[in-house]
């Protein structure tokens, strides 16, 4: 009898602790929607719970450094976002593999072509994909700006923590390589084009860094999971 009431007592313990275990892990998760920034102010990505569309302050900016990669145009030249220093930078994760990617390449062309003289640049990181079949895809859809290749996904290791398997993405880097906003789905130029510019303008008015919008990591989300070709 009492072996039998050591061994529920024992039981009763492991379900206790690994409750306990579960419920910090999901409310870590819940909690850190708006906290993209380590220890030392760099970038890591925290689990968006489910939403699509993440915003943040100046103040809860994680900075991207060491990202770097192959061009994709040219094989024998490096491509490094600190080529693009006092820029504001969106990064477009894409392969020509993917549906939703296809469907939003003029748009992001239109994006470029809009904010280029406004200090703004656009770089793809091609991923899980084909050389050849790449090129023929940035020929097709007339894209100007240029792509990291990047089949392994060792360029994707600078963004920290970043589900490589969710493409197409598109992450918005104000001029200090801040991470200001990450959408985890196709994107259109009407909703990208006004973002960016305001990212791109922060501080013009004063000559220094604005305070950012009252979004957050945690508002103004879309709250629905990445449909199809949205976390392929």
């Amino acid at each position: 009898m009492k072996s039998n009431r050591r061994r529920f007592r024992a039981g009763r313990r492991w379900l206790v602790l690994a409750t306990v275990a579960l419920l910090g892990l999901l409310s870590g998760c819940a909690g850190g929607d708006g906290d993209a920034v380590t220890d030392n102010g760099e970038f890591t990505f925290v689990s968006p719970g489910g939403r699509t569309r993440l915003f943040y302050p100046p103040d809860e900016r994680g900075r991207v450094t060491g990202l770097e990669g192959e061009s994709l145009k040219k094989s024998d030249e490096r491509i490094r976002l600190s080529d693009f220093e006092g820029e504001a930078v969106v990064l477009n994760i894409w392969g020509s593999w993917c549906p939703p990617c296809r469907a939003e390449a003029e748009d992001l062309q239109a994006v470029q072509d809009s904010l280029g003289d406004e200090g703004v640049q656009l770089l793809g990181i091609d991923v899980r994909d084909n050389r050849d079949a790449a090129r023929d895809f940035v020929d097709n859809f007339g894209i100007t700006y240029p792509s990291i290749f990047d089949p392994s996904g060792r360029a994707m290791l600078a963004l920290d923590g970043f589900p490589r398997s969710t493409t197409p993405a598109t992450v918005v880097l104000d001029r200090r390589h801040r991470v200001a906003a990450i959408y985890l789905t196709a994107i259109t130029k009407d909703e990208l084009l006004p973002k960016v510019r305001d990212i791109a303008s922060e501080g013009a008015d004063t000559g220094s860094e604005g305070t950012g919008s009252k979004e957050s990591g945690s508002e103004e989300q879309d709250s629905r999971a990445p449909g199809p070709g949205g976390a392929n």
